[in-house]
C-alpha cells in the first residue's frame, strides 16, 4: 500500500481548515503513514473470532445504590451564596435569554 502523500495531507488540512507550513506537510505525511501502517497491521491480526473491544480487560461499572441520606437544607446550602432566588443560586445571565 503506497504511503500517504504530501498532497493528501494538504487536502486533509484544507478540509480541517488547518493552515500548515510546507515542512509540516512532510512531517505529518510521515507520521500519518506510520499510523495507517499500524492500523493495517492490527487489521491483519484481528480475525473474525476476535470481538471488538474498547479496553483490553473486562471492566465492571461499580455503582452504589441510590439511597436517601441526610443532607443540607436549602437554607443551609444557600447560606454562603452571594445571591439566592426561589431556593436556588442566583447567577448573572449569560445567554441573553429571558
Amino acid at each position: 500500500m503506497p504511503g500517504i502523500t504530501r498532497e493528501e495531507v494538504a487536502h486533509l488540512a484544507r478540509l480541517s481548515r488547518l493552515e500548515l507550513q510546507a515542512e509540516e506537510l512532510d512531517h505529518f505525511a510521515e507520521q500519518l503513514d506510520v499510523i495507517i501502517g499500524a492500523v493495517a497491521r492490527v487489521s491483519e491480526v484481528a480475525g473474525a473470532d476476535v470481538p471488538p473491544t474498547s479496553h483490553p480487560l473486562p471492566l465492571t461499572n461499580v455503582m452504589r445504590a441510590d439511597e436517601v441520606r441526610p443532607s443540607l437544607t436549602p437554607e443551609q446550602a444557600l447560606s454562603g451564596a452571594p445571591a439566592a432566588e426561589e431556593q436556588r443560586f442566583r447567577v448573572p445571565q449569560i445567554l441573553g435569554e429571558d
